[in-house]
């Protein structure tokens, strides 16, 4: 158990995708929102999901969006303002083969860093990740210049980027067909 908190992000507009993919059926869970949240409770000590509403199915904590517009900064943001904690950390809704190795990966560097995010041959995740509230000012500032790009607060802030080999590991679930080959993957 990783005496810490996690956020997963489910509220982004799933323009891709075509309909939520939050909402979707993912494993033996009815949405890929309950998958996620359920994976990470085995995990962390307090578990909530972000969204600009209440769109969930299940019973679950929910942070939202204190601000209009909307993408990953915005949760950032509306984290550090909602809950009382000093790190958090982020996972993306659609991203369901991170694993604890990886979780636990992450939260063994030193905790002096405003950011530990995770980075694959693809490139920065930036919604997989450990975010501390040093960042908190940062991160208000480039809202305020309605600068959204996660990479850039990340190369203003001091960031640590942790490299993983395993590809399958942060497959994004963004499309229809992602979505389709997620299943295939789940049900091996």
């Amino acid at each position: 158990m990783i005496h810490s908190t996690a956020v997963v992000f489910a509220g982004g507009k799933s323009s891709r995708m075509g309909q939520d993919k939050a909402l979707l059926p993912f494993a033996n869970y009815p949405t890929l929102s309950e998958y996620q949240y359920h994976k990470l409770s085995t995990l962390f000590t307090h578990v909530y999901l972000s969204s600009k509403e209440d769109k969930f199915n299940f019973k679950v904590p929910i942070v939202k969006d204190l601000y209009t517009q909307s993408s990953p900064l915005v949760g950032i943001v509306s984290v550090f303002e909602t809950l009382d904690v000093d790190e958090v950390f982020i996972l993306s809704v659609d991203t369901p083969f991170v694993t604890q190795e990886i979780i636990e990966k992450l939260f063994s560097y030193p905790k002096n860093y405003d950011a530990i995010i995770a980075k694959s041959s693809k490139g920065v995740q930036p919604l997989c990740g450990i975010y501390r509230r040093t960042l908190l000012a940062q991160a208000k500032a480039h809202l305020t210049q309605d600068n959204h790009r996660l990479n850039h607060l990340l190369k203003v802030s001091h960031t640590k980027f942790i490299d993983f080999k395993d590809e399958k590991a942060f497959i994004n679930v963004n499309t229809p067909q992602e979505y389709e080959e997620a299943l295939r993957i789940e049900s091996k």
